[in-house]
């Protein structure tokens, strides 16, 4: 699995994960593999992706394929880029449709964070869009990167990119699914 973090603070945006990669009980680390990102730029967004690693080739090529990329500024927009998207995932990359009958809607089984100059997002496996007024963590170490970006988001001295790295570098330390090294990309807000 994977961390990814975003946060928003005091103009800056940031998000953040770690590059670690496990099949089953073994580890694949960045010092083994060279395309271990799970950030991909998508115009001027970064999308952090949570699931498989084939979710991170996915979303590169569906995104790179597109004659324009989204914006992905609203929660609004955001969802109907991925109705889409969940479309051609059965169609074109063969996600099973198939659910345990007690969801009412199909998985994209991919979590994913978004970070722009417009605000963090959430993009969750069935679809929900959530926007965030200051930090996230999705993946199988977030609740270790949230209670770290809890107590670091308080800290005046701390910015927004320091934030997210503290909550992926928890992650890392506690949970056997993360690990270093990490990825860390910081933009301005804009209106």
């Amino acid at each position: 699995m994977s961390t990814v973090t975003v946060v928003k603070k005091n103009g800056r945006i940031a998000i953040a994960a770690d590059t670690l990669t496990k099949w089953g009980g073994g580890k694949e680390s960045a010092d083994y593999i060279v395309n271990h990102h799970k950030i991909i730029r998508v115009g001027g967004s970064f999308l952090g992706i949570t699931g498989t690693a084939t979710a991170h080739l996915i979303l590169a090529d569906y995104f790179s394929g597109l004659e324009s990329p989204p914006a992905l500024t609203t929660p609004a927009e955001i969802f109907r880029v991925w109705n889409t998207l969940h479309g051609v995932l059965k169609d074109t990359y063969f996600l099973q449709a198939e659910e345990d009958k007690e969801d009412e809607l199909e998985s994209s089984r991919m979590d994913v964070l978004i970070a722009n100059r417009h605000g963090i997002f959430g993009v969750s496996a069935h679809r929900t869009v959530q926007e965030f007024s200051k930090f996230y963590a999705y993946g199988s170490g977030s609740p270790y990167a949230l209670g770290t970006m809890f107590a670091a988001y308080a800290d005046p001295a701390r910015d927004a990119g320091e934030v997210a790295r503290l909550g992926v570098l928890a992650a890392c330390e506690f949970h056997d699914e993360s690990g270093p090294p990490l990825e860390v990309h910081v933009l301005d807000q804009g209106s």
